[in-house]
């Protein structure tokens, strides 16, 4: 099990499984809600993702054609992709964790909306010019 919260602790989480997969995202949502060039995140089945403290302040924006995007209402941290105890898949901010997820990116995503400020390195991730497959 690995814990996670936001940045002032109002939300407090649970992962209670391994990651499945993890990897970069540098599509524009990402880029905008980090203010980075790219988000990291481990994907894990969604039922194993609990919210043990501060349901009542996460703030979910659902964009057209994407997962809900889930943050701390008060700190503004980003949590999580996918919906907590819900069906499917979660992604969770490796910077929300507190702790090593045992697992290190995989891939790189939506390098086709790349930040032009921001090169990726030659790291040999598997690359996807949009989403990753699966």
């Amino acid at each position: 099990m690995l814990s996670g919260s936001c940045l002032c602790g109002a939300v407090r989480f649970e992962v209670r499984a391994p990651f499945v997969d993890a990897g970069y995202c540098h599509c524009t949502r990402c880029q905008g809600r980090t203010g980075t060039g790219s988000s990291v995140n481990g994907l894990v089945d969604a039922k194993d993702v609990v919210v043990i403290e501060g349901i009542d302040r996460l703030c979910t924006w659902q964009p057209d054609g994407g997962f809900p995007k889930s943050f701390c209402g008060t700190c503004g941290a980003h949590l999580f992709s996918g919906v907590p105890g819900g069906p499917g898949v979660c992604g969770i901010r490796f910077g929300a964790l507190r702790g090593d997820p045992g697992i290190a990116p995989r891939f790189r995503q939506w390098i086709s909306s790349a930040a032009p400020w921001d090169p990726i390195p030659d790291d040999g991730l598997t690359r996807y010019p949009g989403g990753r497959p699966g």
